[in-house]
Parts: structure tokens; sequence; C-alpha cells
């Protein structure tokens, strides 16, 4: 991308992928992209687990009633935690950390979706961080904040339009 504000025009979500693979570069980008963000006091409270074992990615599409299925059809997903004893402000940390990582996969040309995990149930009821946590062996400190699905774009989808931006949204100094 030329400017952020080209990029953040482009960048929407995906939810369909190709079945090519991500190269080892890419991912390194995307997770330095990640360990780049900002923490609260510099804490680091962030904590990321890569998966890209089909079998292990298709158990991570169920861990929501709704909005998680693409998981099963992104080549890798980065699950976001982060570690409420190491700073208060863990679900900030952990959530641009998660944006960040979008915005890199954007700037390479691929395609990401953020999948909801902190509040949210299975369609069983239980706990998705709960359930994403056992999946994956995570220690119980370690909070799911979401789960990034990243892949090459199955699907052309058209930059967002500015027309459509909700000013009446904007403040300056009082109501």
């Amino acid at each position: 991308m030329e400017n952020l504000s080209e990029l953040l025009k482009q960048r929407r979500s995906m939810r369909k992928f190709t079945d090519e693979e991500l190269t080892q570069e890419q991912v390194v980008a995307l997770l330095k992209a990640a360990l780049m963000a900002p923490t609260s006091k510099g804490q680091h409270s962030w904590e990321f687990m890569v998966v890209d074992d089909k079998e292990l990615l298709q158990q991570l599409s169920l861990c929501k009633a709704h909005g998680s299925q693409f998981i099963a059809e992104a080549p890798l997903a980065i699950v976001v935690a982060a570690d409420p004893m190491v700073s208060e402000a863990w679900i900030e940390d952990a959530s641009v950390a998660s944006v960040l990582l979008q915005l890199q996969a954007e700037d390479m040309g691929l395609g990401s979706c953020w999948a909801q995990i902190r509040g949210r149930e299975t369609p069983a009821g239980t706990s998705s961080e709960q359930y994403v946590r056992d999946l994956l062996n995570m220690p119980l400190n370690w909070q799911v904040v979401s789960i990034i699905a990243v892949g090459h774009k199955g699907m052309e989808r058209k930059p967002f339009n500015e027309d459509n931006l909700l000013w009446e949204k904007v403040h300056v100094n009082k109501l």
C-alpha cells in the first residue's frame, strides 16, 4: 500500500480464502507486526498462538455458535490472548495487536477476519475462551480475546466507501 489511508479503505473482513499456504516469511512478518503492538506501560501482556494444522483449524472453527466457521478454510489462524495478571489493560493490549495483525495482512495483499472470542459461547453454551484454551493446551491465566484468520483472498471486496462514514458519531468538545 502507498499510505495508511489507502490501506484502511482496502482492508475488509475476508471470510473466504484460497488453498494457497502462507510462506514462512509471511507468517514471520505477521508475527513481527503483532509483537510491535504497543502495550500499556510496555508490559506486553499479549500472547500469540499460531495454528496452521488443518485439523486444529477445523476444531477452532467450532469455538462459537456463530461467526467462526471461516477459520476452518483459512491456512493460518493466530489466537490472540493476554494475561490479566501482567496488565490491567490486557483487553486493550490484545485488541491493538489483533488490529495490527489485520493491517499487516492487508499490506501484504492477504485477507483476514477477526473472530471475537472473549465473552462468547460455543454452540453447547460453554465459554468460547475455555474451549480454545483446552483445545490448544493454553494456560488458564491466558484470556483469549480473538482469533485472526489469515490467508490469500478467496474473493474480491470493494474498498470501504467513504460516503458511508458515520460523521454523526463524531463529537467535538461537548455534546
